[in-house]
């Protein structure tokens, strides 16, 4: 379940956790869920993949030339572990004016102290992959506060605490939804658990392994989860439509793709990826930012244990760069990048050894391919589903939400804002006992005034920006209890991302439909045009969304890259 805290209940959570720390925590998580068995599992089918250097030498491959199409965090991974071995790589980045694709960290001020985050603002500590490159880059760590139980939830109307157990929206809320006698007995976390997390525990641990797998063929349990919506095995629990209503609401991402397939919602159910969470000080920037500083470092012992210089391979970051199509030469063997150098103003071509395309097929889709890939691969470009997604950050005066005795956590309603998220960065002082007194609410602050997914972010997105934000500020004046009108006076600045509307993503996240996961996810990982074009992201991992997703298949790519330079006798 999403009900984590920093204070509030067994186990704290310290800062900078080590990974004894990480594996403590998600071994409780994983035994409170009844499923201890999951975590070694787990943790092996989330770790980072072998280093590079098992299938090459340091300095090896000087002389090939590596273009990676995208430079995000997928890209990013694949550039740094390649230069290991020596390649001469160049990224291609369509963005101009920040890095990290969907890491995406938002500066109100130039000191940097007020932001937010339009992509990944959450780490679990599940998620092995991107806390080995934190671990390396030392990166600083805090916990993000998921769980608030003065957070609001207001739902038909109603308003209620969120309160661990579940009472005050039974009392306030329950009356407005026409339950079952059972299920008007059951707090909402229990209808939750009922709905989302009773088909997990049926299954066999390898069936449920399958979930943050890709492979060739999948358990008959992990095809039912594909090929059905996560409404339909919702249903299939017993649950009436309106517990299944009530319990959604919890979870933005869930309600908002409840026609999807079930498995893509519970990837992050299997390792309890929103139980216990971190985040970077900062922002989660940070962490691109400091894999393109070791592309220039001149002190590899900063980055890359054990290793000389002169054995590293060029990196060259070549942002504005839109790849307009990709080509295949069968008798050089060469891979062919056509790109718009939007500095240049000028369109260009390059050759290379080999690629690492790392563009979400909700882009790809409209780059020129020639030959096309492979007939599967050209339907999932075409056909996998992307969700809509939008955030609105409000930069605020004043922290009216902690007047109202919420620190971190989000509140949830049936609204079209459909969640707020506050920040987490005023957990310290609650380390001890919750004192009012010591919160500084007086400060300026930035919080998340809304995050929806699906339906609500398409209804939201397309209002003008006045009267989105006019909406966007009446809805958590209902939410909060608030008089009409007593945001406009302390909202300061606000920034809107709608991930459709973003030119190089066209889609915040890959989420499969119904039978996508059966049908594509592993024609979608394999190599292209004799083994020359290879593909990550978190689309192409079978861990969509997070960072873990990008990062782990940025590595696997690169390794798989250099086992095909092996083959082909190079």
């Amino acid at each position: 379940m999403n009900l984590n805290s920093q204070s509030l209940f067994y186990p704290p959570q310290p800062d900078n956790p080590s990974d004894n720390d990480r594996y403590f925590l998600t071994r409780y998580v994983m035994s409170l869920a009844g499923r201890l068995e999951d975590f070694c599992t787990g943790m092996r089918l989330l770790a980072p993949p072998p280093d590079i250097r098992n299938y090459g030498r340091a300095g090896q491959y000087k002389d090939k030339k590596i273009a990676i199409l995208g430079g995000g965090l997928a890209g990013l991974a694949s550039a740094f572990e390649l230069r290991k071995l020596g390649f001469d790589i160049t990224i291609y980045e369509a963005l101009e004016d920040r890095i990290g694709g969907r890491v995406y960290t938002y500066y109100f001020d130039e000191q940097k102290k007020l932001y937010h985050e339009f992509g990944p603002m959450r780490i679990p500590v599940s998620h092995e992959t991107v806390w080995h490159y934190l671990n390396l880059f030392k990166l600083p760590t805090r916990p993000f506060i998921q769980y608030s139980e003065n957070a609001f939830i207001y739902l038909r109307q109603s308003r209620a605490r969120n309160d661990r157990n579940g009472y005050d929206t039974m009392k306030n809320i329950y009356p407005k939804y026409n339950l079952s006698e059972n299920e008007r007995k059951t707090n909402w976390q229990r209808l939750f658990q009922i709905a989302v997390e009773s088909h997990l525990l049926c299954a066999s641990p390898e069936a449920r392994a399958e979930t943050i797998q890709v492979k060739p063929f999948y358990k008959n349990e992990t095809i039912l989860w594909s090929d059905n919506s996560s409404m339909k095995l919702m249903e299939a629990t017993g649950l009436s439509q309106e517990a299944i209503s009530l319990s959604s609401n919890f979870a933005p991402l869930l309600y908002g793709n409840l026609y999807n397939s079930y498995i893509d919602y519970i990837e992050e159910v299997y390792p309890a990826d929103l139980s216990y969470l971190y985040e970077i000080p900062g922002g989660m920037v940070r962490l691109p930012k400091t894999f393109i500083e070791s592309f220039s470092t001149t002190n590899p012992t900063n980055f890359y244990s054990d290793m000389e210089m002169n054995n590293l391979g060029k990196v060259k970051y070549k942002s504005g760069c839109w790849v307009e199509a990709i080509s295949f030469d069968s008798q050089s063997q060469k891979v062919i990048i056509n790109y718009e150098d939007k500095k240049l103003k000028d369109n260009l071509l390059e050759e290379f050894d080999y690629v690492v395309c790392t563009i979400p097929f909700s882009s790809l889709r409209n780059v020129r391919i020639n030959p096309l890939f492979s007939n599967m691969k050209m339907r999932a470009i075409r056909e996998v589903y992307y969700t809509q997604a939008q955030r609105i950050l409000l930069l605020s005066k004043d922290r009216f939400w902690e007047r109202q005795g919420i620190i971190g956590g989000g509140s949830y309603t049936d609204l079209p804002i459909s969640s707020i998220w506050y920040p987490s960065d005023h957990g310290k002082y609650i380390n001890g006992s919750f004192n009012m007194n010591n919160i500084p609410f007086n400060e300026s602050g930035v919080f998340v005034g809304s995050y929806n997914f699906g339906l609500d972010a398409t209804r939201l997105g397309n209002l003008t920006q006045e009267k989105m934000l006019n909406e966007v500020k009446r809805e958590i004046e209902m939410v909060h209890g608030l008089q009409g009108g007593y945001l406009d006076n302390i909202i300061e600045a606000q920034k809107t991302v709608n991930w459709d509307k973003e030119p190089s993503f066209r889609g915040a996240l890959a989420f499969f439909e119904p039978e996508q996961k059966r049908l594509f996810s592993y024609s979608m990982i394999l190599p292209e045009y004799n083994n020359r074009v290879f593909f990550a992201g978190e689309h192409i991992s079978a861990v969509h969304r997070w960072m873990q997703g990008a990062l782990q298949s940025g590595m696997q790519a690169a390794n798989d890259l250099v086992m095909a330079c092996n083959m082909h006798g190079q």
